[in-house]
């Protein structure tokens, strides 16, 4: 009797992962490219989660751990970040226009070209933070830390960065016309080519004369 053929089909079956073996919280699927918008997972443990092209639209994740988690591409617009820590995660070409990610700890995150207009950062921790290509038009960055971030080539126009550090940033090439930068500490940034036009430095250390 012949088993080949048969061996062939069970070999080259392909092995899909079994959505009932993976965690879900609230209904939640924790999986790349799950549907969770409006999702409630308040202090949910989803660090180290695969959450590539994932829909959180509207999702509160309010203190939840998102430490070294993978979302890029993902869609958390409109979500609720507050007090959120993503550390280390990544979070590249995600879309975060108009969350809020008021106190979250966003230390050495990963966020090469990151949609995040008109999202509140205030006094959130973006120290070391990547972020070169982000557009960050309209942020709100009240009192964030920004020390050593790379904000190359970066749109920060109309962004208010008022009592903000940005001490050690590199801002070579950074748009930031008619951005609020009241207060802001920008001692030892690179600023080669960077855009201040119309901006406001009252009380700003560090920001350059020449665009006064």
């Amino acid at each position: 009797m012949n088993y080949l053929p048969l061996l062939l089909a069970i070999t080259l079956t392909p092995a899909f992962a079994d959505d009932d073996a993976l965690p879900r919280i609230n209904g939640c699927l924790i999986a790349p490219e799950s549907q969770c918008p409006n999702a409630d997972l308040r202090d949910a443990d989803l660090s180290n989660q695969d959450l590539r092209k994932i829909n959180l639209a509207g999702a509160d994740l309010r203190g939840a751990n998102l430490r070294h988690a993978r979302l890029d591409l993902a869609n958390l617009e409109k979500a609720n970040l507050q007090g959120a820590n993503l550390t280390r995660a990544s979070l590249q070409q995600s879309n975060l226009r108009l969350a809020n990610l008021q106190g979250a700890t966003l230390i050495a995150v990963q966020g090469w070209g990151m949609f995040a207009q008109g999202a509140n950062f205030s006094d959130a921790n973006l120290s070391a933070a990547y972020l070169e290509f982000a557009r960050l038009s309209g942020a709100k960055l009240h009192n964030s830390n920004l020390q050593a971030a790379d904000l190359e080539m970066t749109w920060l126009s109309k962004a208010d960065l008022k009592g903000a550090s940005l001490a050690d940033t590199n801002l070579q090439e950074a748009k930031l016309g008619e951005s609020n930068l009241e207060r802001a500490d920008l001692r030892g940034s690179r600023q080669h080519y960077a855009n201040f036009q119309d901006s406001n430095m009252e009380g700003c250390q560090g920001c350059p004369d020449t665009w006064n």
